[in-house]
């Protein structure tokens, strides 16, 4: 009897999956653990492998569709077994436009007459609204336009047509993708305004739903201080001075010292689990990384007991691997506290939003020199800006203070860092 092939949940987060490309062909003989296809998850690029052998009977969804998890993709069974149908084979879901990174998913015949069609115009246009060219809520459409419109994921109720009444035909289509630039029908039918509809990645999407989860419901506060970095500035040169292959920067100094301080104070080592806050032993802090299609916090794992070196290379082969869509699961999730440092795009301060269940992150902004105060006199000294974002339901306005101090004291006095 053929076997399903499911989108699995390949992230803790993962609700749906986009399928970036099949790795097997119709046809192909499979075996356990055979790599069927790369699935871009909320966070990572990962892989959906076989979980029985045979032949891979059929492909239910193209490459470039967006799955829900548990719905079948494709059946394996064996050389010429007919496969089930009804609900246990659903209809390929409408791709998205493709990403750079899949290929795009080649066109149907049915899509050919609409290139024979004569051009309507240079650019398509689209109606302002869906009522512009439909009424009642029923698309007014033929059949192939529904086709073509299905085909290259556009929302054809979005479309002007130029048939009788208003109904949309192959010609109006012609040009017209999802991700593709269209045009706003003003007064008069005038093309008046351009626009290019992005279709969200999953991480976006992920993104995008934490962000509604955070700044909503939870009641955040912020503190801010400013820090002097000059005996960091000297710590950091003398280090690299005597370590030819040294290459750790002030984010990891950050990170360490932020680790320390961490221990210092369980408060802020914490999570909100609705009915208790959990207090972490071990100090898991998250550093924000930006890639192509948002953010994700990478994790360094035990922090407070890890040198400047270990930590310095643990970020840069976790960030390199995040850009590349490689991470797997356990490295992105259960941090107990996030870093964020936009410094290096010369921002002076900025504040994070808070990543539950963590109860707190920390944004940096960038190093600089500014005239001071020392001894009476004005004097030119690195300074840098530091704002902890807090969830008041774990952390007191006096606990966050608390901590922000002990981790001032720190960057600013680094040799304690090694006791």
């Amino acid at each position: 009897m053929a076997t399903k092939v499911v989108m699995e949940a390949l992230s803790p987060t993962m609700e749906e999956g986009r399928l970036v490309e099949w790795k097997k062909n119709e046809g192909d003989a499979i075996a356990v653990g055979d790599v069927l296809a790369e699935v871009e998850t909320d966070k990572a690029v990962m892989e959906l492998v076989a979980r029985a052998a045979g032949v891979l009977l059929k492909q239910v969804s193209p490459a470039g569709s967006t799955i829900p998890v548990a719905q079948v993709v494709a059946w394996i069974g064996a050389a010429g077994e007919a496969i089930p149908g009804g609900d246990d084979a659903p209809a390929a879901a409408a791709p998205v436009a493709p990403q750079a990174a899949a290929p795009a998913a080649t066109p149907t015949p049915a899509a050919a007459p609409a290139a024979a069609a004569p051009a309507a115009a240079a650019a398509p246009v689209v109606a302002s609204s869906p009522e512009a060219s439909n009424t009642g809520g029923r698309v007014k459409a033929s059949p192939l336009a529904k086709k073509i419109a299905a085909d290259r994921g556009v929302d054809i109720a979005t479309i002007a047509g130029s048939g009788p009444e208003g109904r949309v035909i192959a010609r109006d289509l012609e040009g017209v993708t999802a991700g593709a630039p269209t045009r706003v029908r003003g007064e008069g039918g005038v093309a008046v305004s351009a626009f290019t509809d992005a279709p969200l990645s999953q991480m976006r999407k992920a993104i995008a739903k934490r962000l509604v989860q955070s700044i909503g419901p939870i009641p955040t506060f912020y503190l801010t201080a400013e820090v002097d970095m000059e005996r960091a500035n000297d710590a950091r040169a003398a280090l690299l001075a005597a370590d030819e292959k040294g290459k750790f920067s002030f984010n990891d100094l950050i990170i360490r010292a932020a680790a320390a301080a961490l221990k210092q104070h369980p408060n802020v080592n914490a999570w909100w689990m609705d009915d208790s806050i959990r207090k972490w032993e071990d100090v898991h802090i998250g550093v924000a990384v930006a890639i192509e299609d948002g953010l994700i916090t990478p994790i360094v794992r035990n922090a407070d007991q890890k040198g400047l070196r270990q930590i310095s290379a643990e970020v840069r082969e976790l960030a390199g691997r995040a850009r590349e869509k490689k991470l797997k699961p356990e490295e992105y999730t259960g941090a107990t506290f996030s870093i964020s440092n936009l410094g290096m795009f010369g921002i002076d301060e900025f504040t994070a939003i808070i990543n539950p269940p963590e109860s707190a992150i920390l944004a940096v902004g960038r190093i600089e020199q500014k005239p001071v105060v020392r001894n009476g006199e004005i004097v030119a000294r690195r300074r840098m800006r530091i704002t902890l974002s807090c969830d008041h339901r774990v952390i007191d306005g006096a606990s966050g203070a608390a901590f922000l101090k002990t981790l001032v004291g720190m960057l600013e006095n680094p040799l304690a860092l090694v006791w």
